[in-house]
């Protein structure tokens, strides 16, 4: 199952409808292939998406929302996936899903979400919801795909009969589709690691090849225990004795925040390669060098390392970063002014002669960084504070 868009009216922290597309929307060269996988003759994904801008632009609420949609089609009942506080008090939340399931068939999902207070607690169920699906031929163009305007439902919520006897109104009738089809998406996220530094698995040998990569000093590390609460963390350095840790807490003693997170999250982004899925960071620069986060990018961008399609979406406050995409159409620019918006870079910058960081450094794209103005009131304040107290001491 691969998302080609996601589209959502209604989500009070946006300006407008945020449409987010995961497919190619520019011309494909036989080059950029490479780089792309196919669903279609015609149709590619970019396997890499970033979301980049200043402080408060709203990188992390459209994240969380790229991770409602695909819990959604994971058959997750809203109520209990964590990000569900995008929807605020949202009383007609539409998303709607276009998704391919086979290489000839294309679904579009619409959702109708609605909330209501209850005893202080914000409940949400789904008031109503269409899905449709529909074959494609080998050479059907990209409009034609995602065209459903003609197509009728082969699920509607409100006619399906005893509907409200099995299904929960808080989940999705894309789960009858996806038991039907035996059809599952694999999503690993991890917006819960970007304040908060330790290895969540149990059981596990990190590969030596892992760990040369991240710290050359290390001979091995062993995660032992049934979970991470219990936990028995062998550590060997070369030329030292072997250091157990029983606590996650303790292991800032002996490893880097840059290992520890890298350990993280690359066992997930072999998982994530082997499956197909989507893995989804936000800052992704955090406790990282540039060389690592690069080394990311190119791997899901690299066919042979991602001969499966897995997507990586990431946000970042590092316009640098942009750099290593070598298409305009994977990366949005986020801005937030009375209200978030997102703007697919492809719109904004035409010209492929212009160096993405540079576009996003100098202002070129507008408001992609913090303003002169304020850089000076700034420095104002603190030499006049400065000035106060050295006044004061003599």
């Amino acid at each position: 199952m691969k998302v080609l868009q996601i589209s959502v009216d209604g989500l009070p922290l946006f300006k407008d409808t945020l449409k987010i597309d995961f497919f190619a929307n520019q011309r494909v060269s036989e080059h950029d292939k490479e780089n792309l996988f196919s669903v279609t003759p015609n149709l590619f994904i970019n396997c890499v998406n970033a979301f980049v801008g200043i402080n408060a632009s709203g990188k992390t609420t459209v994240l969380k929302t790229i991770i409602f949609a695909l819990n959604l089609l994971q058959n997750k009942p809203i109520n209990h996936i964590e990000t569900k506080t995008v929807l605020g008090e949202g009383k007609n939340v539409v998303f709607t899903i276009i998704f391919a399931s086979e290489a000839d068939e294309i679904c579009q999902l619409e959702t109708v979400i609605s909330s209501k207070k209850d005893l202080g607690n914000i409940l949400y169920s789904i008031t109503s919801e269409i899905l449709r699906t529909k074959k494609i031929s080998k050479n059907a163009t990209k409009k034609n795909i995602l065209d459903f305007s003609s197509v009728s439902a082969v699920l509607d919520r409100q006619n399906i009969k005893g509907l409200q006897e099995f299904l929960p109104d808080d989940v999705s009738i894309v789960i009858s589709y996806n038991k039907k089809n035996k059809k599952n998406l694999d999503v690993v996220e991890m917006l819960f690691l970007t304040d908060i530094n330790f290895i969540p698995y149990s059981q596990i040998q990190i590969p030596v090849e892992m760990l040369e990569f991240l710290d050359p000093s290390i001979e091995k590390i062993v995660v032992l225990g049934d979970n991470p609460e219990q936990t028995e963390i062998h550590i060997k350095f070369k030329n030292s004795k072997e250091i157990i840790v029983n606590r996650q807490s303790e292991l800032r003693n002996y490893l880097s925040s840059g290992t520890i997170k890298g350990v993280t999250v690359f066992i997930a982004i072999l998982s994530t390669l082997a499956r197909g899925g989507y893995f989804v960071i936000d800052e992704i620069e955090n406790h990282f060098n540039k060389e690592i986060v690069a080394t990311i990018i190119r791997f899901f961008m690299d066919s042979k390392m991602n001969p499966n399609g897995a997507v990586l979406i990431y946000s970042s406050h590092y316009p640098e970063l942009l750099d290593e995409h070598n298409r305009n159409d994977s990366i949005y620019i986020m801005k937030n002014t009375d209200g978030i918006s997102v703007t697919n870079l492809s719109e904004s910058l035409k010209r492929n002669d212009i160096k993405k960081s540079d576009a996003f450094q100098s202002g070129y794209l507008g408001d992609t960084a913090p303003s002169y103005n304020a850089y000076i009131n700034l420095k104002n304040y603190i030499k006049n504070f400065l000035e106060a107290r050295n006044a004061e001491t003599v």
